[in-house]
């Protein structure tokens, strides 16, 4: 009997090296009933599975092999491979400390080990094994490179990039040394070396999608947005199927007022959404207006890049004298969220707070930076801290509620908010939309960003302040006097309309509109802010198309401050704002000199902006739902002086009586907000919407 099952197992074997897989399986399996300890044969047919990528299986195999032959090292060592193939890293980990139980220096296997527990989150330990894995192999360039990628993520940067440079040393041609190399120097942001080392990259790997992207996302957040596109261009002809560089590369060219194409690249990029494929959620604010749009964008973004890690808060209901409020930023400098905050961090009532800023952007000596500082009682920079730590850092500190103020925008730590650091967590004003995630339990809004039958597309609680979700500083310095016109290059007379919105928001539908204006409004002219020159220029052969004199379009540069900034725009008439994506800051800037700002109602969060802050200024008429009435207003008010003037009169008293710059009056609703959010928590209820009433007081 043990002779013929050694010839169907022999015959099995056969079968399997010559590919025929259903002869071999069919063969496995009878033998398998007859001895199901045969440690071969299940061996075996574990690596069929792995041929046929059915991974599950394959580890149940491999599983069943060690049972029967404990010391079977390859058993161990392929069941943590299929573990990891399928995504269980954790199993994967425990599995391969099982083989260096039994082989200590299984060198692949401790690669391996430390790589699982790297995609497992647990950096710390990936990096304890690649210390011994150097010691063990100090020629490893493979080693160091691994090394270098925990120490990344743990945001030794600094470590990690001499990690990369040591196995560039070992092995020159590592492309992937020099892409990671360049990764690190972006960090470090020394801008121009991390793009030699994408190019050396690409010079040792002609086909190395990743160098072209990430050199392309250096370009662009440097402002060199057609750099930026001509890289997108090379990784896409590589992977033409990358949705998210795809949608990166159409927001460079919007950045340029490039509008070549413009139809059917946004029609590609919203089919990818619908198709549920990965695209940058900030992009599509931009692009589309639908809120189920923005929900299924954030959600796929969120899942790929910051998926829920196991939560360091285990339900514990913190006793605090005060509610203890974290600030979660890297814009706590020269940003306008800074300006739009800064007042109210100054007026929270630390009786009732105590508010810590976590700050994990770039510090700052001057400015808006010190007087961030004073505002706070504890001011933490955590910039080289890793997500790990900082999540870690608010566990410790037992934050009741920790608030998102960067979301999905540049240089996130969304990973932190991820591992549940608090018992409350908030997304607020940084990304205007929701983050589609589980983990922030509340989003802070107005009825009018977010209006009752657009709940449904939020995946946070919406909080829904009285007057408006957007704070603002009714101390913000406006310089004196006021430049005349002819100083900022506009003409002396004339209607002047200002569009100082960033150029990624104009669209070829709302400059037709801003184009019929000028040609209706004679002497009229339009001010714009010059973010870059391949934009002016871009913006003025588009009116020239249109039949409109290209020196009607005026660009302001940058101003020296941001008080002179403000001061400038009393010099125009009608601010003229954009739509799928509104002015936020910028219309509070206008508004706050004394500029009406005429705005159409979106139909998302992004494009509802402005015409939450106009009802707040008591400036309701302002507030359009449709292009057309839209036009037709801003035409009424260039035509009629006394409207006009009317509409800067009417708004000069608001600025002093409607809630809009009242800054202590906002505080205290979003203290509220947060007070009722920590009351459901303490109460041991789950986070629901809620409605702060106006003027309401802290119980």
């Amino acid at each position: 009997m043990a002779a013929d099952r050694m010839n169907e197992l022999q015959a099995a074997l056969s079968h399997h090296r010559a590919g025929r897989l259903p002869e071999a399986l069919r063969i496995y399996k009878r033998i398998l009933k007859k001895s199901p300890d045969n440690v071969g044969c299940v061996y075996s047919l574990a690596m069929l599975y792995v041929q046929q990528n059915n991974y599950t299986a394959a580890a149940d195999m491999f599983r069943r092999a060690a049972r029967i032959k404990p010391d079977l090292v390859d058993a161990h060592y392929n069941l943590a491979v299929a573990l990891g193939m399928s995504g269980n890293y954790n199993d994967a980990a425990l599995s391969y400390e099982n083989v260096l139980k039994l082989d200590p220096r299984h060198a692949n296997a401790r690669n391996n080990y430390a790589t699982a527990l790297l995609q497992a989150g647990r950096q710390a330990e990936a990096l304890r094994q690649y210390d011994e894995l150097i010691a063990q192999a100090p020629g490893s360039a493979d080693a160091y490179i691994n090394r270098g990628t925990a120490r990344h993520s743990l945001k030794r940067v600094a470590e990690a990039l001499a990690d990369y440079e040591r196995a560039i040393a070992l092995r020159p041609g590592f492309a992937e040394a020099h892409l990671n190399r360049g990764n690190a120097l972006a960090e470090l942001r020394r801008s121009d070396e991390a793009l030699a080392s994408y190019q050396k990259a690409i010079a040792l790997a002609p086909d190395f999608a990743d160098a072209y992207d990430n050199m392309a996302n250096i370009y662009f957040h440097l402002g060199r947005y057609e750099q930026a596109a001509a890289a997108y261009d090379k990784g896409l002809a590589l992977q033409p199927e990358d949705s998210e560089a795809r949608s990166m590369r159409f927001s460079a060219k919007m950045h340029l007022c490039d509008w070549s194409g413009f139809e059917a690249e946004r029609d590609r990029l919203l089919l990818a959404i619908e198709r549920d494929e990965a695209a940058n959620p900030f992009v599509a604010l931009a692009v589309s207006s639908s809120v189920e749009d923005h929900l299924r964008c954030a959600k796929k973004f969120s899942q790929a890049r910051f998926p829920a890690a196991a939560p360091l808060w285990r339900g514990e209901i913190y006793r605090h004298d005060r509610i203890r409020l974290a600030y979660v930023s890297g814009d706590f400098r020269e940003h306008p969220i800074a300006y739009l905050t800064a007042g109210m961090f100054e007026r929270h009532d630390r009786s009732r707070f105590e508010v810590t800023a976590v700050s994990f952007g770039p510090e700052q000596e001057r400015g808006i930076r010190q007087r961030l500082q004073g505002a706070f009682e504890h001011f933490v920079d955590v910039r080289t801290n890793s997500d790990e730590e900082i999540a870690a850092l608010l566990r410790e500190r037992e934050i009741d509620i920790a608030v998102d103020l960067v979301g999905f925008l540049e240089n996130a730590r969304t990973n932190v908010f991820a591992s549940r650091a608090a018992p409350i967590q908030v997304n607020y004003i940084g990304f205007p939309g929701t983050l589609g995630a589980d983990y922030y339990d509340y989003v802070i809004a107005d009825a009018t960003i977010v209006p009752p039958e657009h709940v449904a597309f939020y995946a946070e609680k919406v909080a829904w302040l009285p007057d408006t979700y957007l704070p603002t500083d009714a101390t913000r310095a406006i310089a004196e006097p006021t430049p005349p016109r002819g100083a900022l290059g506009l003409p002396e007379s004339g209607f002047v309309f200002c569009a100082f919105n960033l150029s990624y928001k104009i669209n070829p539908a709302m400059f037709d509109i801003w184009m019929r204006l000028l040609r209706e409004v004679e002497g009229s002219v339009l001010w714009l802010r010059e973010y870059n020159t391949i934009a002016s220029r871009n913006l003025r052969a588009e009116a020239e198309r249109r039949g409109i004199a290209p020196e009607r379009l005026i660009f302001a540069p940058r101003a020296p401050l941001a008080a002179d900034h403000l001061a400038r725009q009393r010099q125009a008439d009608l601010f003229l704002d954009t739509l799928p994506y509104n002015a936020h800051t910028t219309a509070t800037e206008a508004l706050w000199v004394g500029l009406p700002v005429l705005t159409c109602l979106g139909s998302s969060f992004a494009g509802r902006v402005a015409g939450s802050l106009n009802r707040a200024v008591g400036m309701p008429e302002l507030v359009t739902t449709s292009l057309a009435e839209y036009e037709a207003l801003a035409l009424k008010i260039a035509k009629d002086p006394v409207l006009g003037a009317g509409l800067k009169q009417k708004l000069a008293g608001n600025r002093q009586t409607h809630p809009l710059f009242d800054t202590a009056r906002f505080t205290r609703h979003i203290e509220a907000a947060y007070a009722a959010m920590w009351r459901a928590y303490r109460d041991g209820r789950p986070p629901a919407s809620f409605t702060v009433q106006s003027n309401a007081q802290i119980c």
